[in-house]
């Protein structure tokens, strides 16, 4: 899962979804007895956003209780469940209301349908594991279905194609589509809409593209293209081969992401939401790597899923921070970046966790046991936390290179994700957070590295960036600046709004009247920046800035001058007379090579 925070991984932007839903209960319903649940989704009110579901459970005996899941995506979204008395076949009728943009939430409006299963399927706790149908219905006559899954009729329509006419109904329907069990059936998003729809020739297993948003030219088509294929191709070599018989890539591009950027991955699909195309290979990159690191190299404090209650670990820093870590290589591996622009980027990660003091008492492990406190626009505050993304990405260069080192560049971080793919992902197991990794990596390292796991995994040592980067032959230098500021840090609302929250005591802003949670509407008489750090990057300290706030309902506009922060901005270059070893290890990290003997 990838969150941008200014179009990169970092802080989470969610919205709290609070579906209303309307029930009926029924039994007897006209259809076969067989242990196969079945859904209906009607999509007939789009200017509504009502979804009318219909569940299917035969077989009860005596009482059954449907539950609609109380997370999906580290998102806390409600917990409801209902009881059923009864035997037979149980009939479950509902309507549920979704106009979330995003890949994590679902949407249904007159341009378009996407759909996060979890969000509106009830399911059975006991019957989690049975076969599954679904049919989606009443679609509008120029819409088109997307998703990975397989139809039972695979000669009637083809997921993504024109339906098959029915001239005998108006309920235009896409389906049934098959699942072997629940979890399979929420991990398959669904785009309906007026979409495009291509694939990438010559890939195999097959790969298809559906983008909704703005109809784009054949250069955007192209971009898309050239991103994407040296991205699978550098994975799949990279991981022994792809883990999928069909991929989908659902992209949201421009203003139908409605400012809802990221990524959510999927075990043979991933749902992207982002505001422009020049954001796609950066996302791309990381939740095409998913794939292997959180869909099957699985941590075991999240197996089995529990719908009901939140699962806690302490492996987000590797589920997500060195799947950015890989996100990175791929990109200047692949040749999409180049070796600037890589070190560019590791430099930008360094100075953001050096912005966050919370790094000096929260450890990246205790980061990803507080994934479920994201949802509050303060615990993202940096005196709060750090995030598990930016430091897990940094701990991910640094165990490479410290791997490549101790190895003379015989091995190397790559060695310890095909290692865990190997013995965990194809054989169906799971690893024990942190111990099993820092085991895989023992084992490629041919050395003890609880010191190094202690320190900066499990504790809150600095990391020892620049002495790692000089292993291979990088210098990183610090570039101290002074910058303006406002005196609080912008988080998000409920709504998405932009608020204000860990008010520095005593700034100029403070004593102007802003308060914690205080929304920000406008500044210098436009709407406040989606972009707050970029504007400030623009403007200096002490310039007088006028700030319209909400509070309780009413508005009022406040002045103050701009404060000032000293900060520290790093750069990284190569060591101007490298040792050898150091150049072997250099290139290695950037092409993804070793010096390993060949078989």
């Amino acid at each position: 899962m990838r969150h941008l925070h200014r179009l990169r991984a970092g802080e989470r932007v969610g919205r709290s979804a609070r579906p209303f839903i309307l029930l009926a209960f029924s039994f007897g319903f006209a259809l076969p007895a067989r242990a196969t649940i079945d859904y209906r989704v009607g999509v007939s009110e789009p200017e509504r956003h009502l979804f009318r579901v219909v569940m299917v459970i035969p077989e009860v005996r005596r009482e059954v209780t449907v539950r609609l899941p109380a997370w999906n995506a580290l998102y806390q979204v409600h917990k409801q469940s209902w009881r059923i008395t009864g035997a037979g076949t149980v009939v479950v009728q509902y309507s549920t209301y979704w106009d979330e943009p995003g890949p994590f939430s679902s949407q249904l409006n007159s341009t378009h349908c996407f759909v996060n299963l979890a969000t509106i399927l009830f399911y059975v706790q006991e019957r989690r594991s049975e076969d599954i149908r679904i049919l989606f219905h009443h679609l509008l006559d120029t819409w088109r279905v997307a998703l990975a899954l397989k139809l039972q009729d695979p000669g009637a329509e083809r997921a993504g194609a024109p339906m098959a006419a029915k001239p005998t109904t108006a309920m235009r329907e896409s389906g049934p589509y098959l699942a072997p069990n629940y979890d399979a059936l929420v991990d398959a998003p669904v785009e309906m809409g007026v979409f495009e729809e291509f694939s990438l020739n010559g890939i195999s297993p097959p790969v298809r593209v559906v983008v909704h948003g703005e109809r784009s030219s054949d250069s955007t088509r192209d971009h898309i293209l050239s991103t994407l294929r040296p991205i699978i191709a550098y994975e799949t070599q990279l991981m022994g081969g792809a883990p999928y018989e069909e991929y989908l890539f659902i992209y949201h591009i421009g203003a139908p992401a409605e400012g809802a950027g990221g990524g959510m991955e999927h075990a043979n699909s991933t749902a992207i939401s982002i505001d422009s195309i020049g954001a796609l290979s950066g996302v791309t990159a990381h939740e095409f790597f998913h794939l292997w690191n959180v869909k099957r190299i699985r941590p075991a404090s999240l197996e089995p899923v529990d719908y009901a209650r939140e699962q806690w670990t302490r492996a987000l820093w590797f589920a997500e921070g060195v799947t950015s870590t890989y996100g990175s290589y791929t990109l200047v591996r692949s040749g999409l970046w180049t070796r600037k622009q890589f070190y560019e980027d590791l430099a930008g990660q360094i100075t953001e966790l050096e912005l966050r003091p919370a790094r000096r008492w929260k450890s990246v492990e205790e980061a990803s046991l507080d994934a479920w406190l994201e949802k509050y626009s303060l615990y993202r505050g940096p005196e709060f936390s750090v995030s598990y993304y930016n430091k897990g990405q940094l701990i991910g260069v640094l165990l490479d290179i410290l791997i490549r080192d101790a190895t003379d560049n015989r091995a190397s971080l790559d060695n310890v994700l095909r290692a865990l793919n190997e013995n965990f992902a194809r054989r169906g197991r799971f690893y024990r957070d942190s111990a099993d990794i820092r085991a895989a990596a023992e084992e490629v390292a041919g050395r003890n590295l609880q010191e190094f796991f202690a320190r900066y995994v499990a504790g809150t040592d600095e990391l020892p960036s620049a002495e790692y980067l000089a292993r291979a032959g990088l210098v990183l230098k610090s570039l101290g600046r002074s910058r303006a500021e406002f005196g609080f840090w912008v988080g998000r609302g409920p709504d998405g709004a932009s608020v204000a929250t860990a008010i520095d005591p005593g700034s100029p802003a403070e004593r102007a009247g802003v308060r914690e949670g205080d929304v920000l509407v406008e500044l210098n008489g436009a709407a406040f920046p989606r972009h707050p750090d970029r504007w400030l990057r623009e403007h200096r300290p002490g310039e007088t800035v006028r700030l319209r706030i909400r509070r309780d309902g009413l508005e009022r506009e406040v002045s103050f001058g701009l404060g000032e922060r000293q900060e520290h901005m790093y750069q990284i270059e190569e060591e101007a007379k490298p040792t050898a070893k150091q150049r072997r290890i250099l290139e290695g990290l950037l092409r993804g090579t070793t010096d390993a003997r060949q078989p």
